[in-house]
């Protein structure tokens, strides 16, 4: 198993769920219950990288380390490029993005992540995507479709319908594509190597990028590669409302 860092970008900001990194989770911040999970992935150090003091101290009274990092950043990528500068992070060092939100991540998959950038060493970031067997979901615009190459690398990924199937489309059948060629829901877990994590932020924005609203896409469009994770199931939901915060402190709780 190839050694990684874990980092964990959390901004005390949020519309939906004001100080989310904060909110309790059966006693504990949510940030630091992200922070145990992925500790559990095998990674050699997991640090939050906080855009506020308030955040760096909870995690620091639960024995988490925290970085206090600017607050303009644009992104967690950005947020994690000054965490890496931080920490002085090797060029070659491998680290997974896993995001404040997500209290019930699966530490396998974040540990198969970091294995697989450093595996694939013609590829600059890693990810993870799970098959789709939902016509809903598939055309839902706010879950992210992903499309391979024979080698399980991104070649697109979007919000609309991809791949379409047409000639079952024409004929009246389901939307899901034909087997054998299935749409896949990208996994918002990323693996970096610390050298072009810290070059990431200096590219320049892709107009795809910023047509779907998908930062992943900068990565492509300057010609670097991405390889996919094809996990054996969806993974357990993050937190982004009220709501999935109530039924996250219920699983705990239970």
């Amino acid at each position: 198993m190839a050694a990684f860092s874990v980092l964990i970008p959390a901004r005390l900001a949020s519309t939906r769920l004001p100080n989310k990194p904060l909110a309790d989770i059966g006693g504990k911040p949510m940030v630091v219950r992200v922070a145990e999970r992925a500790a559990q992935s095998g990674a050699s150090q997991v640090v939050v990288a906080a855009d506020d003091a308030s955040i760096v101290q909870a995690c620091e009274a639960h024995g988490v380390r925290a970085l206090l990092t600017r607050v303009d950043h644009a992104s967690g990528s950005d947020r994690l490029a000054e965490a890496c500068e931080l920490l002085g992070l090797d060029g070659d060092a491998l680290v997974v993005n896993v995001q404040g939100d997500e209290p019930l991540i699966d530490p396998a998959l974040v540990a198969a992540c970091a294995q697989l950038l450093e595996q694939r060493t013609e590829c600059a970031v890693a990810t993870a995507a799970h098959a789709l067997l939902s016509e809903e979901e598939f055309r839902n615009p706010n879950v992210v479709k992903v499309v391979l190459d024979q080698a399980g690398r991104a070649l697109y990924f979007s919000r609309a319908c991809v791949p379409w199937w047409r000639d079952g489309a024409r004929d009246g059948l389901a939307g899901l594509p034909a087997a054998g060629t299935p749409a896949l829901r990208h996994i918002g877990l990323y693996a970096y190597r610390a050298g072009y994590l810290r070059r990431f932020p200096g590219l320049a924005a892709s107009p795809l990028e910023q047509l779907e609203s998908l930062e992943q896409l900068r990565v492509l469009w300057h010609g670097d590669r991405i390889a996919v994770f094809e996990a054996a199931s969806a993974p357990a939901p993050g937190v982004d409302t009220a709501e999935d915060l109530a039924r996250v402190r219920a699983l705990f709780a239970a």
